[in-house]
């Protein structure tokens, strides 16, 4: 590590410590010409993603379009924006789990869905509206049938394992 007040290129360790949240290391150092003692912050690279669109083109991956996205079929709803958000960071989180550097648009979208669907009905129905592209009210109303034998079988209690 060189040296801000002499450039000499060559210094040594006296402190390090790991942050709180643990993805970053504070270092003292100590020139070994001048003697001068500095802080430096060794953190780990941020993972850049790049997402595929439909069209092959390849877009950065944008936090803000999803919220946005999700925002606007959420609007009217009785969902916060804190809830959006959080659906964002776990959208956010599962896909950088994967370690993948490139994602689908498609597979954000069904991200998306997913959590829609297990947070609102309604929102979720909107966001499928524009993302599916439906080109006739049949496959809107098979989606909306799908939903609702879903919303059914959640209502439906277990078989009673009654032993009379």
């Amino acid at each position: 590590m060189k040296c801000p007040r002499c450039d000499y290129l060559d210094t040594k360790v006296m402190e390090s410590r790991v942050s709180v949240d643990g993805r970053s290391i504070r270092r003292r150092r100590a020139c070994l010409k001048c003697q001068h003692r500095f802080t430096t912050y060794e953190k780990e690279e941020e993972l850049i993603l790049q997402v595929k669109k439909k069209d092959g083109s390849f877009d950065e991956f944008s936090r803000e379009k999803i919220i946005k996205a999700i925002s606007m079929a959420c609007r009217k709803r009785q969902i916060s924006m804190d809830q959006i958000e959080a659906m964002v960071t776990a959208i956010e989180a599962q896909i950088r789990s994967e370690g993948d550097r490139m994602i689908t648009s498609s597979k954000i979208g069904d991200l998306v869905m997913k959590k829609l669907r297990q947070t609102d009905h309604v929102a979720y129905v909107r966001f499928a509206s524009i993302y599916k592209d439906f080109k006739d009210p049949e496959e809107f109303v098979k989606e909306l049938k799908g939903l609702k034998t879903q919303r059914d079988l959640a209502k439906t209690p277990p078989p009673s394992l009654d032993m009379d």
